[in-house]
């Protein structure tokens, strides 16, 4: 299947009809049974737009599912799934009735089935030097059972820079998006090994390679929708939108996503106040705040993530953090008696927040030192191996005076350095 790209003209986002227009190139799925993967609140997209856009261009399919990739987010309301894609619940029982709004059960067996293996020797051959027996053995390749109900997927997929994988979107909305928690652990485990650093804005990584490949394991025909998105003040546009199969669709976004999610910098910050995005609403997400500066910081330097409105470290996680806490890589690995027990994906979310560092004779040495200020009381914030400063005391405008970098809306956008 040929890529299409469509890009603004003279708007800067793509409007509504040129949208539409754009996703003439889906099939149109006469008689077919259609399943749509989406995100999840925590990524920024018009989804009501296009979940519009998408009912109305597959209107002749013989079924039309939406999918939420949560990957192990926790599940949305009835409520929320309305508002993820824009409809009251009026129209959810009028207009679109024929359409189905799911969750993903990562963690339900009976959810998931299992569509391949890959062997540990690959996914060795695949790590490369990054490569750690911490990683384990051979990795079933678990997916929402679903897919084996449908005719056609069609993956609905902005693209920012990422931590993990490198950049996000595409194979990603599968693994993890709606896969068991055996390719949820060993990607993120992988992405930590290499280091946020080692990853972030960077297209070719080993978690990619490491998807693609299990991807090749889906038999069902998919056509990926891949977008780069940007946001102001007032709104949420596209800026690129890019139809085709599953991997040129993501690499033509993945490019543009470089050329506008990175800001480059001239030298390492050495102070920095990042401020996550209210719609981040745990600290399992909000630390992106944390991952899209590390790359900007100077060695010594200092992050604050400063979210009034964060309570919770994970709605899903929780137990499992505290019992790690944040570290980086080479505490969790020079000490596995102590760690390894736990989720794999649960010791990458820590020590990608906590940074890059050294662990020797009991001595932790991070690259950054991480504070948080948050709603998170300060015995839980220093029980998780982080420093506290109390939200009361933080106004963003004296910090700028003081000379902090001052990032609002933090954690999609990534800050890097000229070589």
């Amino acid at each position: 299947m040929a890529i299409t790209q469509t890009r603004p003209t003279n708007d800067r986002f793509l409007s509504a009809d040129a949208v539409r227009t754009a996703l003439g190139a889906l099939p149109d799925g006469r008689g077919a049974r259609i399943l749509v993967l989406i995100p999840d609140h925590t990524r920024t997209i018009p989804l009501p737009l296009l979940f519009r856009a998408v009912v109305e261009r597959l209107h002749g399919a013989a079924q039309v599912d939406f999918l939420v990739a949560l990957g192990t987010h926790p599940p949305l309301s009835e409520d929320a799934l309305h508002t993820l894609v824009g409809i009251t619940a009026d129209e959810r029982a009028t207009t679109y009735k024929h359409v189905g709004l799911l969750n993903h059960a990562w963690d339900d067996p009976n959810a998931l089935t299992v569509i391949g293996r890959i062997e540990q020797a690959q996914i060795q051959q695949i790590a490369g030097a990054v490569w750690h027996p911490s990683l384990g053995g051979d990795v079933d390749v678990r997916l929402n059972r679903r897919v084996l109900d449908y005719d056609h997927i069609v993956i609905l997929s902005p693209v920012f820079p990422h931590e993990v994988v490198g950049f996000s979107g595409g194979a990603k909305y599968l693994f993890p998006g709606i896969s068991g928690a055996e390719m949820i652990n060993v990607t993120h485990w992988l992405g930590a090994l290499a280091t946020v650093r080692g990853t972030i804005g960077i297209a070719d990584t080993p978690v990619r390679a490491l998807i693609h490949a299990a991807a090749r394991f889906v038999t069902t025909p998919i056509t990926l929708v891949s977008m780069v998105v940007l946001k102001d003040d007032h709104d949420v546009g596209i800026v690129g939108l890019f139809i085709g199969n599953l991997v040129d669709a993501w690499r033509a976004a993945a490019d543009l996503s470089a050329q506008r999610h990175i800001v480059w910098l001239d030298q390492p910050v050495q102070r920095v106040l990042s401020c996550p995005s209210p719609m981040y609403d745990e600290l399992w997400t909000a630390a992106k705040a944390m991952y899209k500066v590390d790359p900007a910081v100077a060695d010594g330097g200092e992050v604050v993530i400063y979210a009034p409105h964060l309570r919770v470290v994970s709605h899903v996680h929780g137990q499992y953090i505290h019992e790690a806490g944040y570290h980086v890589r080479d505490t969790y690995l020079k000490q596995w008696e102590r760690y390894g027990h736990l989720p794999l994906g649960v010791l990458a979310h820590g020590t990608h927040l906590r940074g890059t560092g050294t662990y020797d004779n009991g001595v932790e040495q991070a690259r950054i030192d991480v504070a948080l200020s948050t709603a998170i009381s300060r015995a839980d914030t220093e029980q998780l191996a982080l420093r506290y400063v109390d939200p009361a005391t933080v106004d963003p405008r004296t910090y700028a005076d003081d000379g902090w970098m001052v990032i609002p809306n933090a954690g999609e956008i990534l800050y890097r350095v000229r070589e």
